[in-house]
C-alpha cells in the first residue's frame, strides 16, 4: 500500500514538476549558448534531484500498472518518462518549437492524471 501511496505523491510532484518546466520554457528567452560549460553544470546540478524523481517514478509507475487492473499501459508509462525527460532537457536548452513542447507537456499530463485515477479508483474498490 506504501507503494502505492509514494508513486501517487510522485505523480503528483512531476505535474508540479512539468507545469514549472512548461513556464520555464514559455518565459525564457532564448537562444541559450549550448557549449558553455559553465551553463552545462548548472543544468546538470538543477536537473538531478528532477531525473531521480523521473526515474523513481517509472518504477513504481510499471509496478502499478504491470499488478493491477489500470487503463495506463506499460508502453504509456515509458513514453511519459521519456517526454517528462526532455520537457526537463527543453526547457533550458529551448531546442524545441513550441508546438511541440506543448504536446509534450499535454501528453504527459493526460497519462500523469490516467495513473491517478486509477489509484483512486483502486482505492475506493479496495474499501
Amino acid at each position: 500500500m506504501w507503494e502505492v501511496m509514494n508513486l501517487k505523491a510522485n505523480t503528483n510532484k512531476l505535474k508540479r514538476l512539468i507545469d514549472e518546466r512548461h513556464q520555464r520554457f514559455l518565459n525564457t528567452e532564448g537562444p541559450v549558448e549550448k557549449k558553455s560549460y559553465d551553463f552545462f553544470n548548472q543544468v546538470k546540478k538543477e536537473t538531478d534531484p528532477m531525473f531521480r524523481l523521473t526515474n523513481e517514478w517509472v518504477k513504481e509507475a510499471e509496478a502499478f500498472v504491470k499488478d493491477r487492473k489500470t487503463n495506463v499501459h506499460p508502453n504509456q508509462v515509458k513514453s511519459t518518462h521519456e517526454n517528462i525527460e526532455m520537457i526537463i532537457l527543453h526547457s533550458y536548452y529551448l531546442d524545441v518549437h513550441r508546438k511541440r513542447f506543448k504536446e509534450l507537456y499535454q501528453s504527459s499530463h493526460y497519462v500523469l492524471d490516467m495513473v491517478l485515477d486509477d489509484i483512486e479508483r483502486n482505492e475506493k474498490s479496495s474499501q
